[in-house]
């Protein structure tokens, strides 16, 4: 169990080059998350279309708050703007 403040789950499709990126802009600053591949899943393709109402990737909730198809320069204002930078 994480001592992190911030419950993250990143909805990814393998084959996504955002994806891979957004993963690797998480894992280089040690923010630990859940991905949830939602081609395999279809238990998290449904949770995100209902997060939301697209099947776009990468999207990513935390702490309740959804930000949906991004690349990293987008995650990373988000972040910012959400203060999540200032709880890892």
């Amino acid at each position: 169990m994480s001592d992190s403040p911030l419950q993250i789950r990143l909805f990814i499709k393998s084959y996504c080059g955002w994806c891979h990126e957004a993963i690797d802009w998480l894992k280089s600053r040690q923010i630990h998350f859940e991905p949830l591949e939602v081609i395999s899943d279809p238990c998290a393709m449904k949770e995100l279309r209902e997060l939301t109402g697209r099947t776009m990737t990468p999207s990513i909730e935390v702490n309740g708050e959804v930000l949906a198809d991004f690349d990293v320069d987008e995650l990373e204002q988000w972040w910012r703007a959400k203060g999540f930078d200032k709880l890892v």
